[in-house]
């Protein structure tokens, strides 16, 4: 620079105010856990510079919406324990449908010997229970009762009469009109693979076209459902059966179906029904009303499509926040569903543990699936209900 004037040596007044405070935090402290996910305690301070030196204030000095936590997730390693489950049982019926079940236990994944069950209460568990068939009973085959001879085709004349005397049947019930069960034709639409979100009515899956005709009913989250069956035709000997099936229940029946009563528990009820005879079935009558427990968790939601989109976490009206969050999604029979993940963060990678995930499971198969990270996936069901838990 020595061709170049040097400019003199000067010094200027500079703001001396001190700089606005600001949260200051020292480094965490022992996970509380010695495996898995725990929690690291790190303290938070509000402090301000004056004249080069950190002077300690009071909190609300300091940007509350920028204060940073106080606890931290943390993971010295993954712990060594992992479920495991007994071969299913044998079906609990020997012949038509059952039960199987199977026993889970907890296992530390080295040494695989039983460990108590608490260390591994926060991993995914698969199902312990599930539905079973051993066909047909005896009776069910090679039998028929008086009357089940098959009867021959009943003219349209006749089919009306029918639908008359239904419908002057049902004046009491105080349902609509266009809620009154109508005889089918080979022509008009039917109510199989179809889904009801009515608090209430009528079903008619009395001749039917299909030997296996299935329905749903739906209702928010916090009703339950209760359905009576008005009328039923089905031939027990020829093996024809009516399947009811929730979240919290499972029921078959064939015999004395007529006004008997079927809760759901929860606010949505699939009805399956099988025939073998032209013209038999079951006409339900169901009705809503609010729940007598509460089976769902507040951030939990409920879908019945055909589309929609989830998103979690789930702030509650009080600021509070669950741990786990579920969406359920019910369509039509007929449907099937598909999820797919559009956008996923976890936080930061310090906080992508693997309590992070998930869950998604096939209802009707009761499979599985979990997807973890910033995985995005597409997932399709095998049937017309799916469940989604947000873990962490």
């Amino acid at each position: 620079c020595q061709p170049v004037p040097k400019p003199e040596s000067r010094m200027e007044v500079c703001d001396l105010s001190p700089c606005p405070p600001r949260w200051k935090v020292t480094p965490a402290g022992p996970c509380s856990s010695s495996c898995g996910l725990g929690l690291a305690v790190q303290l938070v301070t509000c402090v301000q510079i004056h004249q080069g030196k950190e002077v300690l204030q009071e909190e609300h000095l300091c940007p509350v919406a920028e204060k940073p936590l106080t606890s931290v997730p943390c993971v010295i390693r993954t712990c060594s324990y992992e479920w495991s489950f007994s071969k299913w049982s044998e079906c609990s019926t020997s012949c038509g449908n059952g039960i199987q079940t199977r026993q889970d236990f907890c296992l530390h994944s080295l040494t695989r010997k039983h460990v108590n069950s608490v260390f591994c209460r926060r991993f995914p568990k698969a199902i312990v229970m599930r539905g079973c068939s051993s066909g047909p009973c005896p009776e069910q085959v090679g039998t028929r009762s008086p009357g089940a001879e098959l009867q021959p085709v009943t003219p349209a004349t006749h089919l009306t009469t029918a639908a008359a005397a239904r419908e002057e049947r049902y004046k009491d019930l105080e349902l609509p009109l266009s809620a009154v069960p109508q005889e089918r034709t080979k022509t008009g639409g039917g109510v199989c693979g179809n889904l009801f979100l009515n608090a209430t009515g009528i079903i008619n899956m009395r001749g039917v076209e299909s030997s296996d005709c299935t329905v749903a009913i739906g209702r928010p989250l916090g009703e339950e459902i209760t359905l009576r069956i008005l009328e039923s035709s089905l031939n027990c000997s020829a093996g024809e059966v009516v399947l009811f099936s929730g979240r919290m229940m499972w029921r078959t029946g064939c015999r004395k179906l007529p006004l008997s009563l079927i809760n759901s528990r929860t606010n949505t009820l699939i009805v399956k029904q099988r025939v073998v005879l032209p013209g038999n079935g079951v006409i339900l009558q169901y009705n809503s009303r609010t729940a007598t427990k509460k089976y769902y968790q507040d951030c939990d939601k409920q879908l019945f499509g055909p589309q929609g989109e989830i998103v979690n976490p789930v702030q509650l009206p009080d600021q509070r926040q669950e741990v786990v969050c579920r969406t359920f999604i019910d369509v039509a029979p007929r449907h099937r569903i598909t999820i797919r993940a559009l956008y996923t963060d976890l936080g930061t990678e310090g906080n992508q543990t693997h309590f992070n995930y998930i869950l998604v499971r096939d209802v009707s198969t009761m499979k599985t699936m979990v997807f973890r990270g910033k995985q995005q996936f597409l997932w399709q069901s095998t049937g017309s209900q799916a469940e989604i838990e947000f873990h962490e």
